[in-house]
């Protein structure tokens, strides 16, 4: 008799489409553990200005691969496919079905579609080079080289992160291929449920601009001087995080409160036709349910019970 794969479900959205709560409630109907596909969710420092799950709703179930790294030694892809598959085993070896959940589609896909990440050893000597000639002509005018060179990994790299922008021309430099082809995909050894959370984008976009004055009451700024006091300006500002670099132009003096503010809410809204390119509605592994639909939590395990029985 054949094995049965290690079964998961994962359950994505775009930026404040409710992806934290409905997890949660999920995984409580279902007696199981939340593995975060969040980028940003890995670092300890970055909680307000993240939208990071609370104390109050971690401690509600299980949560994996949130507050685990530290600013100053980022993850790549690989260390986070690598942790996120040992998790979906244990939990399966321990009867659960384990929910990964998270608005990342770099990490949701190198999961779902298994992509076979080759982690080239970094070249400091060409990596210090890219960074000065980021510096010198700017890491808008560094992205527009990676555009021309490698147009597919522009699309799934995010303009303000100048790390994997730096990253992805120190691979082209380093073997003369496309960032974008060293990374493969293979056959899933996961039996995977994809839950997409839908909206309709102008209430989102309400959402996002609620969430983000939210964020301002709860001290975001206060977080944000408490980063730079603690030397991460320099790690924020490689990352690309959308809030805190255009906090760090506001304390820095560059523009006013008011214009930080209007770019976090528009870049939090690129951002999300970003998220809308790598889960697409026409996508036919995807179940996609209204998010405001009052019986969704019932539908969601409707869908659990269809797949996996």
């Amino acid at each position: 008799m054949k094995k049965q794969n290690p079964k998961l479900i994962i359950i994505i959205g775009p930026t404040a489409s409710g992806k934290t709560r409905l997890s949660i409630e999920l995984a409580k109907a279902l007696d199981t553990e939340i593995i975060s596909a969040d980028s940003r969710y890995l670092y300890k420092p970055l909680n307000i200005g993240t939208a990071k799950p609370s104390p109050k709703e971690l401690s509600q179930v299980t949560h994996h691969l949130i507050n685990c790294a530290d600013l100053d030694s980022p993850w790549s892809l690989g260390e986070y496919k690598g942790q996120a598959e040992t998790l979906i085993f244990k939990l399966n070896d321990d009867r659960k079905v384990p929910l990964l959940s998270g608005g990342t589609g770099q990490y949701i896909r190198a999961i779902s579609q298994n992509w076979q990440v080759p982690e080239l050893e970094a070249d400091h000597r060409m990596r210090d080079v890219i960074e000065r000639l980021g510096q010198e002509i700017g890491y808008d005018a560094l992205f527009e080289k990676l555009k021309v060179l490698d147009p597919q990994a522009a699309e799934f790299i995010d303009y303000q992160n100048h790390r994997r922008t730096v990253r992805a021309l120190e691979v082209i430099f380093k073997t003369g291929k496309r960032f974008s082809e060293s990374r493969t995909k293979s056959e899933s050894p996961f039996e995977i449920l994809t839950i997409g959370l839908q909206w309709e984008r102008q209430e989102l976009y309400q959402r996002i601009d609620n969430r983000i004055e939210q964020m301002l009451n709860d001290g975001f700024e206060d977080e944000v001087r408490g980063l730079i006091s603690q030397g991460y300006k320099s790690a924020l500002l490689k990352m690309g995080v959308i809030g805190y670099t255009e906090m760090i132009s506001y304390l820095d003096g560059e523009i006013s409160l008011d214009e930080a503010v209007m770019l976090i809410k528009r870049n939090t809204r690129k951002y999300v036709r970003r998220q809308a390119n790598w889960f697409k509605q026409t996508d036919p592994e995807i179940s996609w349910l209204d998010a405001k639909d009052p019986a969704i939590l019932e539908k969601m395990l409707g869908l659990v019970r269809t797949k996996f029985g």
